[in-house]
């Protein structure tokens, strides 16, 4: 089965763009167009696409508040791919944070545009470049107490060490070969891990692991 996606941008240009890269992959398929975040919800009940597209800035509702409309609709949410024009945009982080699952730019490469909607689509790996994890660890220090989170305590050693390596942006299989185990163990403590922080895919492991300081940029 290919891969279904929805594509969100105001601009008929990008939209025409992303179409036409995405459309050439035999494992790829477009299905729907909108211009607008206010247009998300009906069509993903309608088309039910495997992966969103969609812009950060646009002039109803953004990228930011229909990611979070996304989220709080029943059933299970399509993975979400901000695009933007720049790669250090707050709007960015802040899509990130609201549940989007990685993250394009427009002037990507069309290789790029194709790699990132797989890894999207497939969810064992993360879209998290520098410029994000360097907002998320300031936005972390502004807010961040004295005090230690308590989660990473009741992180085991290998919980802890496969979160770092999940934020450097390593894949299950990449992490598996990094620690000599099996691709199904380091699911299991991805799967755990989240569980404890109380994240709902890896991005949000991520950010909460860089807000807090449990892990720095570089």
């Amino acid at each position: 089965m290919p891969v279904t996606v929805l594509l969100v941008d105001d601009e008929p240009l990008v939209r025409a763009g992303l179409r036409a890269v995405l459309e050439a992959q035999p494992d790829i398929e477009v299905v729907g167009e909108a211009a607008d975040g206010a247009a998300v919800i009906p069509l993903v009940r309608r088309l039910r696409p495997d992966v969103v597209a969609m812009d950060v800035r646009m002039p109803l509702m953004d990228g930011i508040e229909a990611t979070r409309a996304l989220l709080r609709a029943p059933g299970t949410p399509p993975k979400i791919l901000v695009v933007t024009t720049f790669e250090n945009d707050e709007y960015v982080y802040d899509a990130l944070r609201a549940g989007a699952d990685g993250f394009l730019l427009k002037r990507a490469r069309p290789a790029e545009i194709v790699h990132a909607v797989r890894l999207v689509a497939e969810g064992d790996s993360l879209l998290f470049p520098a410029s994000v994890r360097r907002l998320a660890a300031s936005y972390g220090a502004g807010e961040r107490e004295e005090d230690t989170p308590s989660w990473p305590a009741r992180l085991t050693e290998r919980e802890a060490e496969v979160l770092r390596l999940v934020a450097r942006g390593l894949s299950n299989a990449e992490i598996a070969a990094r620690l000599v185990v099996g691709a199904e163990t380091v699911k299991s403590h991805v799967s755990s891990l989240l569980g404890k922080l109380g994240a709902r895919d890896r991005t949000q492991a991520v950010i909460a692991a860089y807000e807090s300081g449990f892990v720095t940029p570089g």
